[in-house]
């Protein structure tokens, strides 16, 4: 299943991809307003058996739809840094006894088809492809063994950063959080329909040039960990989103560096998912 957030008609709401439409299902049950509230009241079960009830009404043309990230109004974006082997190396960091954590805050994400923006204030604009996941059931102190059944599904992810702003210091705040500098989607898909989320590959591509890959197999602190630690600490609800981690081949360590520019596209691809792809553009 495959869900998604959007906006129509002036009008922000969510739904599931069925048969190449929308199925709104905010009209389809006016109290799940949104993704992350229909998963903390019915889970991805629930929303199934209301999909499968809507029949043919309350379908919207894709066509019609601006997409929004997954999930617009998550409580928490957590993003896990230095998470393949490759891109620590790559950055010349120590492999710590525990995943690196940074926060991002939702205004900066936009959907699928938006444009990302590069800030006036730098020209350090990276790309940064990411596995996302949602969470679908919260809780606290979850075991790894018990991590899958926390979630709900994954999508894609581009962790935009502004590498001059967050080098400023060590903590990553400032170069992660100018407002839409991400990429979220364009949809999530639900948990049931991947076998193994270790076999999904990522790639992120630059105006059609390949720039990372990766399988998930290569993450240095798997899914169910990263899970089970960032849980230790705070309280996961439905709707939260934890970026996984980025591959090595970033464009600050490449030499020139490559920066992504206004005019340019840039692509997020896991096997399995989808393509989120977004235009760069300068700010206004």
């Amino acid at each position: 299943m495959k869900l998604l957030s959007y906006r129509s008609a002036d009008r922000c709401s969510w739904g599931a991809l069925v048969d190449d439409q929308i199925v709104d299902l905010a009209a389809v049950n006016p109290g799940w307003s949104t993704l992350a509230r229909a998963l903390g009241e019915a889970g991805t079960d629930g929303i199934r058996h209301a999909v499968a009830a809507s029949g043919t009404a309350h379908r919207v043309a894709p066509g019609a739809a601006e997409l929004l990230p997954v999930v617009p109004d998550p409580g928490k974006i957590l993003c896990v840094g230095l998470n393949f082997e490759k891109h620590r190396i790559e950055t010349g960091r120590e492999r710590t006894q525990h995943p690196v954590i940074f926060t991002r805050f939702p205004d900066t994400f936009v959907g699928h088809g938006a444009p990302l923006v590069r800030p006036a204030e730098s020209e350090s604009f990276d790309f940064e492809g990411e596995l996302a996941l949602v969470i679908g059931r919260g809780g606290r102190r979850i075991a790894p063994e018990n991590a899958l059944d926390h979630i709900a599904g994954v999508t894609c992810l581009n962790d935009g950063s502004i590498r001059d702003f967050q080098s400023h210091t060590h903590q990553f705040t400032p170069g992660k959080n100018f407002p839409a500098t991400g990429a979220m989607g364009p949809w999530m898909v639900t948990l049931d329909e991947i076998a193994d989320l270790s076999d999904l590959e990522l790639t992120t591509r630059l105006n059609g040039v390949e720039v990372q890959r990766a399988p998930l197999s290569d993450l240095t602190y798997s899914i169910p960990e990263i899970v089970a630690y960032c849980s230790s600490w705070t309280e996961l609800r439905p709707g939260d989103v934890i970026a996984t981690g980025t591959p090595g081949g970033i464009g600050a360590r490449r030499e020139p560096p490559l920066w992504m520019k206004p005019g340019d596209v840039c692509e997020v691809e896991v096997s399995g998912i989808g393509v989120l792809r977004n235009a760069i553009t300068a700010d206004a």
